[in-house]
């Protein structure tokens, strides 16, 4: 294996170890919240951070076969987050009082 080979492996175990902790620490955040919106964009992190596990297993096998798998990923993450921040802003959306119904008398 020549130099260029063992740096890039050393990169890739590096970058997969960091997707580890990442994903450690945001079953952490899922698990204790606070909020709603903490859960949310914990798993919209649960999505990048998948694509990026089949990347750096992509770079390891030296194929490009998940290349569509992670664009799908990719959509269905950026489509959930879009549909759970709707959902939340309509839920989080403050109630008229009786007066400002009545026109604020």
């Amino acid at each position: 294996m020549s130099v260029p080979e063992t740096v890039d492996r050393a990169l890739l175990t590096a970058a997969v170890v960091l997707i580890v902790i990442a994903g450690a620490g945001l079953l952490a955040r899922v698990w204790r919240g606070p909020s709603m919106l903490d859960r949310a964009i914990s798993l919209d992190v649960c999505a990048a951070l998948i694509i990026a596990g089949l990347g750096a297993k992509s770079a390891f096998a030296r194929d490009p076969f998940y290349f569509p798998i992670m664009l799908v990923l990719a959509f269905l993450g950026f489509t959930g987050s879009v549909g759970i921040a709707r959902f939340i802003a309509v839920r989080d959306r403050p109630k008229k009082t009786r007066q400002q119904k009545e026109g604020g008398k």
